[in-house]
This record gives structure tokens, C-alpha cells and sequence, in this order.
């Protein structure tokens, strides 16, 4: 493998980790992220397509975003964004257009 190959993926899996952590949601032209409360979600990105209640303390809001899209989760703990995963494919409207 060339030298500059080596650095690059060096490079490439360094900037991965470092980034692992900074993640934001886009909703319509809104942006939400780590650290956001619930309110601060609702008023960007309007009501979730569905939610689950964990514990008194923990709650996953589910976003479908459509076909061609995923579902995403946000996990708050103590109404604060912890947490987005995707659980799968969209289907249908976009309920992450935003308000």
C-alpha cells in the first residue's frame, strides 16, 4: 500500500472516531443535537411519529422520515437529547420536515 493510501485511512478512521459523538438531526431546515431538550425538539422538528417510555427518567421519540429515508430514534434522559439511532427504513410521508 502507497504511503499516502496509509495516511489517508489513518486519517479517515481518526476523523470517524473523533466525530462519533457530534452527531445532529435534521428536521425540515432545523438541526437538533446532543445536549437539546424535548422542547427544544418539539419547536424544531414538531411532533414525533411515535414515542416509547423506558423509565420514569428515559424516552425514545421515533421519527419517520419517509421513504427513502430512515426512522430515526432520539433517546432523552431527563428530557435532555442523548442519543439518535436509525431503526430502519422510512416509509410513506416525511415527519421530519420540521415545523
Amino acid at each position: 500500500m502507497h504511503i499516502m493510501t496509509k495516511v489517508l485511512v489513518v486519517c479517515s478512521i481518526a476523523l470517524f472516531f473523533a466525530t462519533a459523538n457530534c452527531w445532529a438531526f435534521r428536521c425540515g431546515s432545523g438541526i437538533v443535537s446532543s445536549g437539546d431538550t424535548k422542547t427544544q425538539v418539539l419547536v424544531t422538528c414538531g411532533k414525533p411519529t411515535s414515542k416509547e417510555k423506558l423509565s420514569k427518567k428515559v424516552h425514545i421519540w421515533h421519527y419517520n422520515c419517509g421513504n427513502g429515508d430512515f426512522i430515526y430514534a432520539l433517546t432523552f434522559e431527563n428530557n435532555i437529547l442523548k442519543n439518535e439511532t436509525t431503526e430502519g427504513r422510512g416509509k410513506g410521508k416525511s415527519n421530519c420536515r420540521g415545523k
